[in-house]
């Protein structure tokens, strides 16, 4: 096969940064990066990146990571082992350890990837591709690796269509009629619109493509810059627009969906109440995000558990479970649950229910307790006739609740409840 006829992404290693502790998600991430958060039932946060570069025909991978970031190796190492180096395919953690300076933690973004230039070398690829690992969505990389080449361009920055005024809280690129970055804005008041499109602007969604070898060159340039963040956002992107070409990519040209009338599916669920809204639309009879397409899988762990048990048929005691989504391993016994979703290895008691509830793995939930609107950690004791998402001032004494009315239940904030009852 003559290299102009292979997939761009056969020569394409995907650079993950998931470094970052998500410090909005409150206590879900005291013990965890953002991207090792539980999601969906069954997943991590991480996977989906993971599983968009898997899917999209890449398979040279490396994730950076930083801040408490035991849980995510440990889901990467047990759940993406299967890359077989006889076959050319890897996939390297890469914890920030000082390799470059004693001193030296990653510093950035962009310093992640410098602090790795030598290990990004031993894959010998042409292209790399940086992408966030904390947003949950489906893309063809191959197809924004294409634009790249075809364009010329020095990067291209995947972009998100949003409405004009939702655009303050993101990067906003400014274009021209080819798509060319002109400028770009952090978090403007006065976002641009988009050339023939008033109403809309393009939001960067933390995915970069880049030719290696510039790159290389352009990280080395910025690790000496001493007036630099070394950040891909702040610093290396803004550069190339002013002295170089930049390209925007449209997420709704690469987003994979599973019916042609489906809407482009991208979330950041950075809050409580984004990433509880997120998980309880699985629910739905025809969600957005569709985690049964055979075509465009999202890989992941699964642990070798049971399947889903539902025990006791008596009024006011019978395991149901309706509009949810029950994970392997779980126990509903006597239990009613609604608009839910179970990860693995739940065990539920007679009398209790949940009511768009969000419960991590290894949860027991006791007798008598009725659970709406929370979303409880992993391996949570709930007590006996516990009642949350009835009276807000009384939750907040004991519990996080969000903005939107999301009760947040951690293990210590029920420790501390018991030993001041």
């Amino acid at each position: 096969m003559s290299m102009s006829n292979q997939r761009l992404s056969s020569r394409t290693m995907a650079f993950v940064l998931a470094g970052g502790r998500g410090s909005r998600l409150k206590e879900l991430t005291d013990t965890r990066a953002k991207p090792a958060v539980y999601f969906g039932g069954k997943t991590r946060i991480v996977d989906f990146a993971l599983s968009n570069a898997l899917n999209s025909g890449i398979r040279k991978m490396a994730v950076a990571t930083q801040y408490k970031a035991h849980s995510l190796i440990r889901h990467c190492q047990r759940g993406w082992s299967f890359f077989r180096a006889e076959r050319n395919e890897y996939l390297d953690i890469l914890p920030a350890s000082q390799r470059v300076s004693e001193e030296k933690w990653y510093l950035g973004t962009a310093d992640a990837v410098t602090q790795n230039i030598d290990i990004v070398d031993s894959y010998d690829v042409d292209y790399l591709l940086v992408l966030a690992g904390d947003h949950i969505y489906k893309m063809d990389y191959e197809l924004m690796l294409r634009q790249h080449v075809d364009s010329e361009a020095d990067v291209t920055v995947g972009c998100l269509t949003v409405p004009r005024m939702d655009a303050t809280a993101f990067g906003v690129m400014h274009v021209d009629e080819q798509d060319r970055i002109t400028s770009f804005l952090e978090k403007p008041a006065d976002p641009p619109s988009i050339p023939g499109d008033a109403d809309h602007a393009l939001a960067s969604m933390g995915i970069y493509v880049f030719k290696w070898s510039f790159l290389r060159e352009l990280l080395q340039r910025d690790a000496d810059d001493a007036e630099s963040k070394h950040d891909f956002g702040g610093d290396i992107i803004p550069y190339i627009v002013n002295n170089g070409k930049a390209v925007a990519h449209r997420f709704d040209d690469s987003c994979v969906r599973h019916d042609a009338e489906a809407p482009s599916y991208w979330r950041d669920v950075g809050t409580i109440d984004a990433y509880w809204q997120a998980n309880i639309d699985l629910t739905n009879f025809d969600p957005d995000l569709n985690l049964w397409d055979k075509n465009w899988p999202v890989w992941t762990y699964s642990e070798s558990v049971p399947p889903a048990k539902f025990i006791h048929d008596e009024e006011d005691r019978r395991g149901t479970a309706v509009s949810s989504l029950v994970a392997g391993g779980c126990v509903v016994s006597g239990t009613e649950i609604r608009e839910s979703l179970l990860f693995t290895q739940v065990h539920t008691n007679s009398y209790a229910s949940l009511t768009r509830a969000v419960v991590m793995p290894y949860v027991n939930v006791g007798r008598h307790a009725q659970l709406t609107n929370v979303v409880i950690d992993r391996g949570v004791e709930i007590p006996e006739g516990l009642v949350v998402g009835e009276d807000p001032q009384e939750d907040a004494k004991w519990f996080r609740v969000s903005e939107g009315g999301v009760t947040l239940i951690t293990q210590p904030m029920l420790d501390a409840r018991a030993a001041a009852q």
